[in-house]
């Protein structure tokens, strides 16, 4: 089956279709609309072949259903009817929780996408569990006040990677994974990963929007 797979973000949409090598993207952003996302998505693909589609949101989802609107996108994607849109099966998970499933190889794994927000997720045992860190409290503010694109932009790489390190270590004492990965446009700024973390790739994403089709629990 040719799978083509959307990894919606707060600054950009990337896409990419099985047999494809190179990803494509177009700028998202607080007014982009579900059915923006569409008519922007389909004219960029219009020269590959797919029969199903994955989307990554940046938001809760419930039994393959959007339950939140996006903090960093236009209104109305609660209730919006995808499949009706693309005239094909469509797949949703939450963005962090698709990064998750495509990072992962064995036994327990937490994945933290540092983009324009947290992304946050748990992996366990071949199971996504996607979370919802970013909005939790943490010192003045909430955790992505210090470790999403606000936080880089406000302190600076050195404090950021700071609160990185704090949080990564907060996040472990509570699940105890035996892998960390730090994916997410930002994560390539990081100087010194904290200790039992890899950096995830951009691949992960779409690995993991290919293995929605699979078998393999979610």
């Amino acid at each position: 089956m040719n799978v083509l797979v959307i990894d919606i973000g707060g600054t950009n949409i990337k896409i990419l279709a099985t047999g494809q090598t190179e990803s494509r993207k177009l700028p998202s952003g607080n007014s982009m609309t579900p059915a923006d996302m569409v008519a922007g998505v389909t004219e960029l693909a219009k020269d590959w072949s797919y029969e199903a589609v994955s989307i990554g949101y940046p938001g809760i989802i419930k039994k393959g259903k959007i339950i939140t609107e996006p903090h960093n996108l236009g209104p109305g994607w609660v209730g919006f009817d995808f499949e009706a849109a693309f005239k094909l099966p469509v797949k949703i998970i939450n963005d962090a929780a698709m990064q998750a499933l495509g990072s992962y190889t064995e036994g327990v794994l937490l994945f933290l996408g540092l983009g324009t927000g947290l992304g946050s997720a748990v992996v366990v045992d071949g199971a996504v569990l996607p979370m919802e860190v970013a909005h939790l409290p943490y010192r003045k503010g909430t955790f992505e006040d210090y470790v999403g694109l606000r936080g880089l932009k406000k302190r600076g790489k050195k404090k950021w990677q700071k609160h990185i390190e704090l949080s990564v270590e907060r996040l472990a004492a509570a699940i105890n994974p035996d892998d960390i990965v730090l994916g997410g446009g930002n994560a390539k700024y990081i100087k010194n990963l904290p200790p039992g973390c890899r950096l995830g790739e951009n691949r992960f994403a779409f690995d993991g929007g290919f293995r929605m089709w699979e078998n393999i629990q979610q």
